[in-house]
């Protein structure tokens, strides 16, 4: 054993991990990076808060005892929800995910219940909820938990607060379905990005680009067809993923021109985003971790694989910038709800930010200067 050579390999092996930009930003930003995102995302989980929409149809003093219980035991935001309106029209209308109604003579069956000891006098809550939210289920558990307590109170009786459960959709979806339009999002980000970022800075690096200026070829050629290239892998990639859905899990998710149109948007804001990169940072490896940087707190933060409901206030609102975010909406709006409206106004969104960023790429590229 030479312990010069030991050193003096230690010593190539820490310089060339110096050099690589994206081992570096593995080793050490990455894990930091989902430390800072899930910690702040879970942290102090025991004081998280849900806002919850109430619909007291009794308007009485017990009634309103009950809904300051879920506030206090159950850590609720309570929002009143006005006794005259549908409630399920109202989740629809107002984009929340669970209207709780309390029914009208829940004081009288409580009186009866107490003072006559009736034990056949109960009362049934309802949750009108929407399915298509991830954190619908948690809140129900928690209001079931709510709920046993008050029962326990009355304990070697029935219970006297029954639920029942109503979802606004005429159709049964199952999580995966909901799951799926997100992965999709998040696998054409993920190609378009890094497709565009590895390929332009290896070429770069190569010489190939600049002398790509004493061909025919123009900026606008180069430009489409690395647009084609990833709109076409996008595509393979999609119909993969819903072949394997389709056949493990069965899914029942509706396959429409919104499919088409929120893939190119995604591949066009990417890319836009990508060619950005590539002009600013030179070497492929720094390249390569700014892509990282970006897309790896974006596909946490944007909903594609659990609510954003669950993250603190300012991280929802951050959520709801990131382009991401918009086109895995816009993806189950139109594959799980056949809502067009909805998907209409996604993709407006997203069109605007990948237009921009898209132009700004643009700008940016050059061939004979590269």
């Amino acid at each position: 054993m030479n312990p010069r050579i030991i050193s003096a390999n230690l010593v190539v092996k820490l310089m060339s991990f110096y050099r690589e930009k994206t081992a570096m930003f593995f080793t050490i930003a990455f894990p930091i990076i989902l430390i800072l995102v899930f910690g702040t995302i879970f942290m102090d989980q025991e004081n998280v808060s849900f806002d919850l929409c109430v619909q007291d149809l009794d308007q009485t003093n017990s009634s309103a005892q009950s809904v300051k219980t879920l506030e206090l035991n159950g850590k609720f935001k309570i929002t009143k929800v006005d006794p005259a309106v549908n409630a399920a029209q109202y989740v629809r209308d107002n984009k929340v995910n669970l209207v709780l109604v309390i029914p009208k003579g829940y004081e009288s069956s409580l009186m009866q219940r107490m003072m006559s000891n009736d034990f056949n006098a109960y009362v049934t809550i309802t949750y009108i909820y929407d399915p298509s939210s991830t954190s619908v289920s948690t809140k129900m558990e928690i209001l079931n938990s709510v709920f046993a307590g008050i029962n326990q109170k009355m304990s070697g009786k029935p219970p006297f607060i029954r639920s029942a459960e109503t979802s606004i959709l005429t159709k049964k979806y199952r999580f995966i379905e909901f799951f799926i339009p997100g992965i999709i999002a998040m696998a054409v980000m993920t190609l378009s990005l890094f497709g565009t970022v590895n390929l332009n800075t290896e070429l770069r690096q190569k010489g190939i680009i600049r002398k790509l200026s004493t061909t025919p070829i123009t900026r606008t050629d180069w430009i489409l067809s690395n647009i084609l290239y990833q709109f076409i892998l996008a595509v393979v990639s999609t119909i993969a993923m819903l072949l394997v859905s389709y056949a493990v899990f069965n899914v029942s998710l509706h396959i429409n021109a919104w499919l088409l149109a929120f893939i190119l948007l995604d591949v066009f804001a990417f890319v836009g985003i990508g060619m950005i990169l590539t002009r600013f940072v030179k070497e492929a490896q720094s390249a390569a971790a700014a892509a990282n940087a970006i897309s790896f707190p974006m596909m946490f933060l944007s909903g594609s694989f659990f609510p954003i409901e669950l993250m603190p206030g300012f991280l929802q609102t951050l959520a709801r910038i990131l382009p991401l975010y918009y086109v895995n909406e816009g993806l189950r709006a139109s594959m799980v709800f056949e809502d067009n409206m909805a998907a209409l106004r996604y993709a407006a969104v997203i069109g605007v930010f990948a237009a921009v960023v898209f132009i700004l790429g643009i700008m940016t590229t050059t061939l004979s200067e590269e």
